[in-house]
């Protein structure tokens, strides 16, 4: 048995997973700057995760990806995409690249308060 991943660790995991958002193609960095609704930010997302994907190295958390669902796996073995619950999957997903990224909802009329 392997020992639960803390917070820090998970945010971690997501970046790795989520590294085209913050890649040199700037490919997000307009849109995001400018706010994405949940359902473009959903689009965009499933893009960067792909189809299906992952990486394991030594001493590293192992991820398994996958845009269908949003969902991101991680543990310090190797995840098991049908036995492990994501660590992060759908609205989940979502609201961290939210809070990750800093990308507004232009839909949201709640008014900042910083």
């Amino acid at each position: 048995m392997t020992r639960p991943l803390s917070r820090d660790e998970k945010l971690w995991a997501f970046r790795k997973a989520t590294n085209g958002f913050a890649g040199s193609s700037g490919r997000w960095i307009e849109r995001a700057v400018r706010g994405l609704t949940d359902d473009e930010l959903a689009e965009a997302l499933a893009f960067e995760l792909g189809i299906m994907g992952g990486s394991c190295g030594p001493n590293q958390i192992s991820l398994a990806f996958q845009g269908a669902g949003l969902k991101i796996w991680a543990s310090w073995s190797h995840p098991n995409i049908v036995r492990d619950t994501p660590i992060f999957a759908g609205k989940a997903t979502i609201a961290v690249a939210r809070e990750v990224y800093g990308i507004p909802d232009p839909s949201d009329r709640q008014i900042t308060l910083f």
